[in-house]
């Protein structure tokens, strides 16, 4: 498939506005470092300005302001990462596949599946799940009986979704990923054995979310672990049974969320952030990389904690009381040696 557009056009789709010549065409997408000819860049981090005027891009995605010194060819836009994020689909080289069901694919008489979708090698759909229009399973995946994909979606190779899980429309699903597992659901018995509970609940996600590869969803013990609409999940990102996810909210790799946790919207979970159990997180917080939240955070803003070499729960739950006593304690010492 080509991919060989004017500037006139990707400029038009981005309502930008160009300065060069709308003729030039644009092959492909490339750092400012790195970029050549027939090539577009973007200027998104201040600390990447001292390689615009050295950069060999065809154009660059620019703001007003640093277009104003800029002498090259440009696209004018509010926000260049957005707009170099909107042009990105343009240069996609995955192929998608022409609709239709493979031989080996094994697809439930009492299964609903639309006419236009693709169901790749040894795909499996069991009884009264519902593959919604336009869907893509590719090769190996699983999708359990009663569920559904809603239209638009794309299942990668080796996924897995389990029985009564309900996932909304445009959803992309990377390779590995498991949806619907049983939930970390064990009850100690007196002899010191552990009892398993069933987990009767099921998933809910809703429509646009991409989950990444290898990242599992746990299916609720009861009620639906829920994930809402536009949310983004790394790569090995956890979700626990029952626990809830905002809508828009992102979580980065190796994060996790413990049963029961709810986390709100439009937040930002950066890599490896656990938020334990039975806690909420309200709408518009941002935590730092490696955060451990141990309480229920109310108010929008930034959160972080720091970390202490590994000892014993109860001298660790003392030593951190005495962390965060630090600075008033620094600033006693030294007002005393003044004195």
């Amino acid at each position: 498939m080509s991919r060989d557009y004017s500037l006139g056009e990707i400029a038009a789709y981005l309502g930008g506005e160009l300065r060069g010549d709308a003729e030039t065409r644009i092959i492909g997408l490339n750092t400012l470092q790195s970029a050549g000819e027939g090539q577009l860049s973007f200027l998104a981090n201040p600390k990447y300005v001292k390689y615009l005027s050295g950069s060999l891009a065809e154009a660059v995605l620019l703001t007003a302001d640093t277009a104003k010194t800029f002498k090259g060819c440009c696209i004018v836009v509010r926000d260049p990462y957005l707009a170099y994020a909107q042009i990105s689909a343009w240069f996609d080289a995955s192929q998608k596949k022409s609709f239709g069901i493979h031989a080996t694919a094994s697809i439930h008489a009492a299964a609903t599946v639309a006419d236009d979708v693709y169901i790749g090698p040894n795909v499996v759909v069991e009884a009264d799940a519902n593959i919604d229009s336009g869907c893509h399973l590719e090769a190996n995946s699983f999708v359990g009986a009663g569920s559904s994909i809603g239209a638009n979606s794309f299942v990668g190779a080796n996924v897995s979704i389990y029985h009564d899980v309900e996932i909304g429309s445009g959803a992309i699903i990377h390779s590995g990923a498991v949806v619907g597992a049983d939930g970390f659901g064990i009850a100690p018995k007196p002899d010191g054995g552990w009892q398993k509970i069933h987990q009767i609940g099921g998933v809910t996600i809703g429509d646009n979310v991409e989950i990444g590869a290898c990242t599992s969803i746990d299916r609720g013990a009861l009620q639906d672990t829920r994930v809402g609409n536009g949310v983004k999940l790394d790569n090995h990102v956890q979700i626990a049974h029952n626990a809830v996810v905002g809508d828009n909210t992102a979580m980065a790799a190796y994060s996790g969320l413990a049963g029961s946790a709810e986390v709100g919207s439009n937040c930002i979970l950066a890599g490896d952030v656990c938020v334990v159990g039975h806690i909420k997180v309200c709408d518009n917080v941002q935590i730092t990389a490696r955060t451990l939240v141990t309480k229920s955070i109310t108010e929008p803003g930034s959160y972080s904690s720091g970390a202490t070499p590994l000892m014993p729960t109860a001298e660790w739950r003392r030593n951190s009381v005495r962390i965060g006593q630090l600075d008033k304690i620094a600033r006693t010492v030294n007002k005393l040696n003044k004195e």
